[in-house]
């Protein structure tokens, strides 16, 4: 049983204890509640209260689908945690650039011929008049 406030909104913690197949149907019950006052609208049957509800409603379903996604991540984390690969949307989004960019370890390494010119020749120091 769900419990709303005095406009009718939905409250995120008790969302969070009900099973993925009762937020489905929840947030179907929510789409077609949305499309009958939609039509009300339209028909000019329905009075203010109808028009403001449509607001909480919206922001019912918008509650109904973050709990469910959070739910649906929360699991894929929990199945790919000792996996070798994680899920592309459960991935640092960064940009293109810096997720195409060397890591540390390969952008710092050098070759043999490089460490021995460093070695030999390193960089002159010049006491500078003040």
């Amino acid at each position: 049983v769900l419990t709303f406030d005095r406009q009718g909104k939905i409250k995120a913690h008790e969302l969070r204890e009900k099973k993925t197949s009762d937020l489905l149907a929840q947030l179907d019950s929510f789409r077609t509640e949305l499309s009958q006052l939609r039509v009300s609208k339209v028909s000019g049957q329905g009075g203010p209260s109808k028009l403001s509800k449509i607001k909480v409603i919206r922001k019912s379903i918008a509650r109904v689908l973050t709990v469910y996604n959070e739910k649906r991540r929360a699991g894929l984390t929990k199945a790919s945690e000792k996996k070798k690969f994680i899920p592309l949307d459960l991935r640092a989004k960064k940009t293109r650039a810096i997720r195409r960019a060397l890591s540390d370890h390969w952008k710092y390494k050098k070759t043999i011929k490089q460490w021995k010119k460093e070695a030999n020749y390193p960089m002159r120091r010049y006491a500078l008049k003040a």
